[in-house]
């Protein structure tokens, strides 16, 4: 029943953020809905589904193992998660790296995914990290073909703010794995 919980989560959250990657689909549901109705339904999905993705990934066993983890990718996401952490807070502001990167958020996606998937390799962080790894490739293909690049001009005061802001949520969740995810990636973790 868990694992249905996290692939119905899975099938949720990343199925309503595929739906930006259409254009016409988005056009179309917004334009059928309104523009802030879409929005709504967009917020009400992903969070449906982020909630189901935890309680199912939570409560789901882990399954065989599939593949032998990766100590270096366990050592390599003490660098690789802050790294994604600070493209993930560049990609909604206007960042020197966002507009270097143009798309940071599914970069940061992609990377913080594939290390997880390469350090754990059980069934059920193989599927949570697998999808998300696959989302992010996907969908950063499918911008690239669209050319889905926001102009902007870029400020230094945003770049300091998303390394600073990233640098400091990689230092949180890293200090407080252990007591929200059940598994502590450095001793000292509470």
């Amino acid at each position: 029943m868990a694992l249905a919980t996290l692939v119905l989560g899975l099938v949720l959250f990343l199925g309503i953020h595929t739906v930006p990657a259409v254009p016409p689909l988005r056009a179309a549901l917004a334009g059928r809905l309104g523009e802030n109705r879409y929005k709504g339904l967009f917020s009400a999905v992903s969070g449906i589904g982020l909630v189901l993705i935890a309680a199912g990934y939570a409560y789901a066993p882990r399954g065989e193992q599939l593949f032998a983890p990766s100590v270096g990718a366990r050592h390599a996401a003490l660098l690789v998660v802050p790294l994604a952490f600070i493209l993930l807070a560049a990609a909604n502001m206007k960042t020197h790296i966002r507009q270097a990167v143009r798309h940071p958020m599914l970069i940061g996606l992609g990377l913080w995914a594939l290390v997880h998937l390469l350090a754990n390799g059980h069934a059920k962080a193989t599927l949570l990290f697998g999808a998300f790894l696959a989302y992010a490739a996907l969908d950063l293909g499918s911008a690239v073909a669209r050319g889905a690049v926001k102009q902007f001009t870029p400020q230094r005061k945003y770049d300091f703010m998303a390394v600073g802001g990233g640098i400091g949520l990689a230092l949180l969740v890293l200090l407080f794995h252990r007591i929200v995810f059940g598994v502590a990636p450095v001793p000292w973790a509470l």
